[in-house]
């Protein structure tokens, strides 16, 4: 090895870039082509999940800029409160119908046991940040929702460290470390969905042999026209002799 490669192998800029090259295959990160089972309906709801998580995140954004006290007073901070309540049921919408339709597919076949954990922990992770985000309104609703909690979270023994009777430890629950968390997960398991490509169905045809790089196919394209008729072999042309040939 060159003095050159030596110093090259020691930088972290190309050992991380090696390690990413790894973990992802650049042809896999953003692919142009999909296989013939991805156009099911079953396959859209973890997209779905993907763009509602986006403008959860965006309209939060939004409410922490303006303040708790925004959405109370203001027909737009109300109207955007609204819809980060909306964004929110349908990203649990999504999330549900995709991590059920994932289950009864067996989603963790093909070594992808950890993109099926890391799915099932961002939704759990998502029902806590849910939870803080119910208990961050500062009105009567989340003063009755943590007053019901309180008595259950106390019997588990974890009410001195989740104070749920405390709405600023809630909100910084629920605007910093909660999101924080189900946002990591959902980028690891994007990032195992990328490597390790989207489950296919159990009837899928697996890839060929002479191009093990094609994508599974489902279906076979079947001829419309007519089916020419097969030109007879040299064997049968020379046993049929036109009539007054010389034998």
């Amino acid at each position: 090895m060159s003095r050159t490669d030596q110093q090259l192998s020691r930088s972290w800029t190309v050992r991380l870039r090696t390690r990413l090259a790894r973990t992802v295959p650049a042809g896999q990160l953003l692919p142009d082509r999909q296989p013939a089972y991805v156009r099911s309906w079953i396959y859209v709801f973890g997209v779905a999940c993907l763009a509602a998580f986006v403008y959860v995140i965006g309209s939060g954004l939004v409410l922490a800029l303006k303040g708790a006290a925004w959405w109370h007073t203001s027909s737009a901070g109300h109207f955007v409160n609204s819809t980060h309540l909306w964004s929110v049921e349908l990203f649990f919408f999504c999330m549900v119908i995709h991590l059920w339709g994932k289950f009864f597919m067996a989603a963790w076949r093909g070594k992808r046991g950890l993109t099926w954990v890391t799915g099932a922990v961002a939704f759990l992770g998502s029902i806590g940040t849910a939870f803080t985000g119910y208990l961050s309104q500062t009105n009567f609703d989340s003063q009755w929702t943590a007053g019901q909690a309180k008595d259950g979270l106390n019997a588990v023994g974890i009410g001195a460290v989740f104070n749920v009777l405390d709405t600023g430890q809630m909100l910084l629950w629920h605007v910093m470390l909660l999101p924080l968390i189900v946002g990591v997960l959902i980028v690891l398991h994007v990032i195992l969905v990328r490597r390790h490509g989207v489950v296919p169905p159990f009837d899928a045809q697996p890839p060929t042999a002479a191009n093990p790089t094609a994508a599974p196919v489902t279906e076979q394209r079947v001829p419309t026209g007519p089916t020419p008729m097969p030109m007879p072999s040299e064997a049968v042309q020379g046993a049929v002799q036109p009539a007054g040939s010389p034998q």
